[in-house]
């Protein structure tokens, strides 16, 4: 597999070279997307290899949050360039990405050879309760706008509010993962033993990572040029390119655990993944861009809310019995394709 994957790492001098040369914007763009595939890879190995020294949980959240380092050090170059809507929209596309299409190919592709899989339904109901109950949060200042509960400052001071219960609330669901419920967590099949070192590992991740973040960076950078060229809204830009190109870290890895029969990994590293992104890397941004001199709040378009709150429920519906299939696999990405078909046509 790596044969394949090694090669790849070519692209990232040629993006590098394409950014110090001027070349149009599509061609740099696709030099960094190209990039960001074998820098996936690795970051995928590295945890994974991590991840079979320790638990399912501690694994798939070490994915997730290195995966997610990319979307935030992505959504601080952009507000720190003012594209505050197109940091709302991105986190709104890492959200229904991670649940639909990455969870979904996931299923696909682990229940394509099988008649069904398995997984720790009492974990996987936990971690969507906390989604929910943390979605609900996210829509709560938009909502208070919508009916007139406030001004702009006074939504800006409740998004602060509820950005820290947030963290709050993600530090108290790390200590039930990880510590006073971790049995939910543990995965009855015996795992592939590690490839490389711990120090090695971490190393690679760290590494990978890094570059993934300034592949990231490139890309964006040619976004809006690109978009001038092509016509797309910021609100598809958000939605579907960045929000997929911050998680094709994600992708990899919880596919690879899926088609190796390891479910209860792959739904922590999409699953955990998205409901990072809500109680964690949204709340520190709308933190971070107070320092910044422009504050963004949590108010998300209606269209937004509507797809998130679906795509959270609809993924709860499915994982709830502790099993699934590759149908069910194929449904997630046919809802996801809607979805990103109705978000670029939305004005």
């Amino acid at each position: 597999m790596n044969r394949f994957f090694t090669p790849l790492l070519i692209f990232i001098p040629l993006a590098i070279l394409a950014v110090a040369l001027a070349w149009p914007p599509l061609a740099v763009f696709v030099l960094s997307a190209l990039a960001l595939i074998p820098l996936a890879k690795f970051i995928g190995d590295s945890t994974e290899d991590l991840a079979a020294r320790t638990s399912p949980a501690m694994g798939g959240l070490l994915n997730a949050t290195f995966g997610n380092a990319t979307e935030l050090m992505v959504g601080l170059f952009a507000l720190n360039a003012g594209l505050i809507e197109v940091v709302k929209a991105s986190i709104t596309g890492s959200i229904i990405g991670n649940l639909l299409l990455v969870l979904g190919t996931a299923m696909l592709a682990g229940g394509w050879t099988r008649e069904r899989q398995h997984f720790n339904a009492t974990a996987a109901k936990a971690t969507g309760s906390s989604l929910i109950l943390a979605t609900t949060a996210l829509v709560i200042p938009a909502i208070f706008l919508l009916t007139g509960g406030g001004n702009q400052v006074q939504v800006e001071h409740l998004s602060i509010l509820v950005s820290l219960l947030l963290i709050i609330a993600y530090a108290a669901s790390l200590l039930f993962s990880l510590h006073t419920h971790k049995h939910l967590y543990q995965e009855e099949a015996q795992v592939a033993a590690p490839k490389w070192s711990v120090r090695k590992s971490i190393i690679i991740l760290f590494a990978a990572t890094i570059g993934a973040a300034y592949m990231s960076d490139i890309l964006v950078s040619a976004i809006t040029p690109l978009v001038d060229t092509l016509g797309w809204t910021q609100l598809f830009i958000g939605v579907v390119v960045i929000a997929i190109a911050g998680n094709v870290g994600e992708h990899f890895s919880a596919v690879t655990a899926a088609m190796k029969d390891r479910m209860d990994l792959s739904l922590q590293i999409s699953i955990g993944s998205a409901t990072q992104v809500v109680m964690f890397v949204a709340p520190v941004l709308v933190l971070a861009s107070v320092f910044m001199g422009a504050p963004m709040d949590l108010v998300f378009h209606l269209f937004e809310l509507v797809a998130i709150i679906f795509s959270v429920f609809v993924t709860y519906s499915v994982v709830e019995d502790g099993v699934s299939t590759w149908y069910e696999g194929f449904q997630l990405i046919t809802a996801y394709v809607i979805m990103a078909v109705a978000f670029y046509f939305h004005a």
